[in-house]
């Protein structure tokens, strides 16, 4: 079995465009989000941080999320500061869509022949 089979339908696996490099100089590209929940909304505002900015109420809000960024299980605001902004970027666009859609899937209809499909939802730092 590999890791990713105890991923749940509430769990979406992302790569990281540049990834976030750690003390030790590794690079952690390959992560883990799942669904937010108010308890993570409720979290984001009652974090001091959060309030002052909300700016950092998104690396908050990332911290509570991601499950898994490479070999690191914990995953804190802090070390999210880190992130190169084009990351930041991808985060939050792979957070709002996987939050937005309930699912990374989503309905298209061909323009040729007019039959509905499902798309997996890709974003631009996948490979």
């Amino acid at each position: 079995m590999h890791s990713h089979d105890n991923i749940t339908d509430t769990e979406f696996e992302f790569i990281l465009p540049r990834g976030l490099g750690d003390s030790e100089g590794l690079v952690h590209r390959h992560g883990v989000m799942r669904l937010a929940t108010a308890k993570d909304e409720i979290y984001v505002q009652k974090h001091r941080h959060a309030k002052e900015s909300s700016a950092y109420g998104v690396l908050v809000m990332l911290s509570q999320v991601i499950t898994r960024l490479g070999s690191l299980s914990v995953v804190t605001p802090e070390l999210l500061e880190g992130l190169f902004t084009r990351d930041l970027t991808y985060l939050r666009e792979f957070f709002n869509r996987i939050n937005q859609q309930g699912d990374a899937c989503i309905q298209v209809d061909c323009p040729h022949c007019n039959s509905s499909f499902q798309v997996e939802l890709s974003l631009s730092g996948e490979s």
